[in-house]
């Protein structure tokens, strides 16, 4: 054990003076979040519409679609609402474009209601902002249809008095139910996945320092002391492993601090993450035992590295993916890590990702163990 160990800080001390290790580790992919989560800021936020009412009727009816319809929508956030004195007003508003919709109450509304008559109300929309025009006129469609069915329950009753219409219940009510979890943003999206992409470069360097070792001449005597192989073969791999694990670390933390991502419950966060790094360790591991020389194995473990990060959804999410591509995802690293993030995002979310995190464990018993079985040919002066 202490021999191993003694590898092992001979290799992070190596590491720790090599400048270029910070930069793959932590600056560039915090550099690449960076800009991405400035790119896509607010492209997946949901913009608050603004409606203009104008009502001149002042009567029962408009003030029930005020108070009880759009009030309670600006409350909950889902509109911003101001009132204008006329509809000159209300349209010079939609004009300056300081509103997306409008609604204009003619005089005599509720009176019209009330006796059965037919009414209007006036929906302005702005041409500019086609989705909230849209959702203007579906609320205030909804509450005619809510008024007609009013209207025709009293009619078989026989008429009734406005304090009876009042009375009349729903035909049907919506509840609206949040959702337990929601999926990463597009910018907490990049940044996880620019932290698993470098992670894969980050830790190629742990057991494939085995082939510079024979370069360098340095293998023969670790060979020739008394000391184990696999002791060697475990030292390269927790070395990678305590790098890549500090570099997560730094990255997440960094990515919450500063870029405001949320990441979840601490505890399965950095369960995942150590699921992750043990992944990412096996599979350039694995990878490194089928070269002959340093620079080979870079490459190859380069190439490997860019192809599990596209088929992982890294640079294009998965659900954009679909199809075999969705499929193929899954027998990568990087989308079992970003799956687990977004399991673990949200309000109700769960402390743990047992599924992804056990995927990811999964990854790394199958490529480490392998890995290590294939070391013996690496370890040849």
């Amino acid at each position: 054990m202490r021999t191993m160990l003694l590898i092992m800080g001979k290799d992070l001390r190596q590491r720790v003076r090599d400048r270029s290790l910070f930069l793959l580790a932590i600056v560039v992919p915090f550099g690449l979040a960076t800009i991405f989560s400035l790119v896509f800021r607010g492209v997946d936020a949901q913009d608050t519409a603004t409606f203009a009412v104008a009502d001149h009727d002042r009567g029962q009816i408009a003030t029930a679609f005020i108070e009880q319809v759009l009030r309670p929508l600006e409350r909950n956030g889902v509109i911003r609402l101001r009132t204008a004195a006329t509809e000159q007003e209300v349209r010079a508003v939609i004009e300056r474009g300081d509103a997306d919709a409008a609604y204009v109450i003619p005089a005599g509304f509720s009176r019209a209601v009330l006796s059965g008559q037919g009414t209007t109300i006036h929906v302005i929309g702005n041409v500019d902002a086609q989705i909230g025009s849209f959702v203007a006129r579906s609320v205030a469609e909804s509450f005619a249809a809510e008024i007609r069915y009013v209207q025709v329950a009293l009619a078989a009753k026989g008429g009734g008095t406005p304090e009876e219409a009042a009375r009349v219940p729903a035909p049907v009510t919506v509840e609206d139910l949040g959702a337990e979890r929601r999926q990463l943003s597009l910018a907490e999206g990049f940044a996880a996945g620019m932290a698993v992409f470098f992670l894969f470069f980050t830790v190629q360097f742990g057991f494939s320092s085995i082939l510079d070792e024979r370069r360098d001449g340095t293998l023969s005597r670790l060979l020739a002391a008394p000391v184990p192989r696999v002791a060697i073969a475990l030292a390269k791999l927790l070395s990678g492993i305590v790098v890549g694990f500090v570099a997560m670390a730094v990255l997440v933390a960094a990515a919450a601090l500063l870029l405001g991502a949320q990441w979840g419950h601490p505890v399965g966060v950095s369960l995942l993450i150590v699921a992750g790094v043990l992944a990412a360790t096996g599979v350039m591991a694995l990878v490194a035992t089928v070269a002959t020389t340093a620079e080979q194995a870079g490459n190859i473990q380069a190439v490997v590295a860019v192809l599990l990060g596209l088929l992982g959804g890294v640079f294009i999410p998965i659900q954009q993916m679909g199809g075999a591509f969705a499929v193929l995802s899954l027998v990568t690293p990087h989308r079992w890590f970003l799956q687990g993030l977004s399991d673990l995002h949200g309000g109700n979310a769960p402390v743990l990702a047992p599924a992804p995190t056990l995927a990811l464990l999964g990854f790394a018993a199958v490529t480490t163990g392998i890995a290590l079985l294939r070391s013996g040919r690496m370890l040849r002066p």
